[in-house]
């Protein structure tokens, strides 16, 4: 039963007005929330990034908007040892991208532990691309630095849709 019919129209104005209040009232900190949330970094995706001097030259890299980020290249690229995807972490310094990640190699005939590989790089991103430099230090079971600082440039394309 429809109880509008039954009320005079200055009623149903007077009922209308505290509704309307009561939905711009809830609006507001949705507003307000959207408004304090951070800008996303445009570091942030995947990238297809070249590094010259590397024993494989191209890789992947994504940057998480948390300040993780995570490398792949094709495993077959170093003949003498396999290693892992790198993970890895960075931080915004100015208008500079700061990070480094890990991997882990092993000897592929004897599948045993060769090295923990540590690559400290620094980009810029400009649109759609970065450049920068990076630099590799492996150490052994031990701790001791087997080689390194190994440095290579880097340049890289963002992946979009087509």
């Amino acid at each position: 039963m429809n109880l509008q019919r039954f009320l005079p129209p200055l009623a149903r104005r007077a009922l209308a007005i505290p509704a309307i209040a009561t939905l711009v009232l809830a609006a507001v900190p949705i507003a307000l929330a959207s408004a304090a949330e951070p800008k996303r970094d445009d570091i942030v995706g995947t990238w297809v990034v070249v590094a010259p001097d590397a024993p494989f030259t191209h890789h992947m890299f994504v940057f998480n908007a948390d300040g993780t980020m995570q490398q792949a290249n094709p495993d077959a690229g170093n003949p003498d040892n396999s290693d892992s995807d790198g993970k890895g972490i960075w931080i915004r310094k100015h208008d500079k991208i700061l990070g480094k990640f890990v991997e882990v190699t092993a000897d592929r005939k004897t599948a045993k532990f060769v090295s923990r590989g540590e690559v400290s790089y620094e980009v810029e991103v400009s649109g759609n691309t970065l450049k920068g430099t990076a630099s590799a230090k492996f150490f052994g079971p031990d701790e001791q630095l087997l080689r390194g600082p190994l440095s290579t440039p880097l340049e890289g394309k963002r992946v979009t849709l087509p």
